[in-house]
């Protein structure tokens, strides 16, 4: 009796064992989500074999997982404006996707290094993250976007569209008693894509040509405004 009891427990021992093995081949083929998300790709088909990409050779993951919880926008910037650039400054985000809206932002990092690539600038990589939680449900991964980061905000200054400035120093000024163009010499502040600040060189009221680029638009140009009628 003692020995078929032995015996008994022996087998029990080897099924024990056999159970143990059979987890851990069952471990090894499942998939944990190492965070919440959505999942966007599934790369595989079933019963199909999944192994570590080799060295130097990149493999197509076997699940794309999308953290929908905190979105942030990846953007270059010129080498010669990254020094100026620190995690924490405020920034602004345009989104092609709503119409050009304006998102609030803050620089989150700023990368280590210059991205040397051929026939391109060098740039360093800035990403911005949205500070407003409500504005990460409205967003989609992949969106195209612009990123603004304000380095300095003056109030109570002269500004003119930034398009109206010529070569950094100059803009067309349009006299509206004489009906002429007259080209003036400026000095500018901070500047945007939107807008450039008048150091000097206007006055407050003072109309200034916007397009530029028109046919016949030069110094002594006889001109009307947009809303004036011959």
């Amino acid at each position: 009796m003692k020995a078929d009891c032995a015996a008994a427990r022996a087998t029990v021992g080897t099924s024990q064992a056999r159970v143990g093995v059979a987890k851990a081949n069952l471990a090894r083929t499942r998939l944990t989500a190492p965070f919440d998300g959505i999942i966007a790709a599934i790369n595989g088909e079933l019963n199909e074999y999944v192994t570590p990409s080799p060295v130097g050779i990149a493999t197509p993951p076997a699940i794309d997982i999308i953290d929908v919880s905190c979105f942030y926008v990846a953007a270059p910037i010129d080498e010669v404006d990254a020094a100026a650039i620190e995690a924490g400054q405020p920034a602004r985000v345009t989104l092609d996707a709503f119409d050009n809206s304006h998102f609030a932002g803050k620089v989150r990092r700023v990368a280590a290094y210059v991205l040397d690539r051929e026939k391109q600038a060098r740039t360093v990589d800035v990403e911005v993250e949205f500070i407003r939680p409500e504005d990460n449900q409205r967003l989609l991964a992949g969106y195209s976007a612009d990123v603004e980061i304000i380095l300095d905000v003056r109030s109570g200054i002269i500004r003119i569209p930034t398009q109206a400035v010529l070569d950094g120093k100059h803009v067309f000024v349009y006299l509206a008693d004489e009906k002429l163009i007259r080209m003036r010499k400026i000095e500018i502040g901070l500047s945007n894509w939107e807008y450039t600040q008048v150091i000097s060189g206007l006055n407050p009221g003072e109309m200034v040509v916007t397009s530029v680029d028109r046919a016949g638009i030069k110094e002594g140009a006889h001109a009307l405004a947009a809303e004036e009628k011959p």
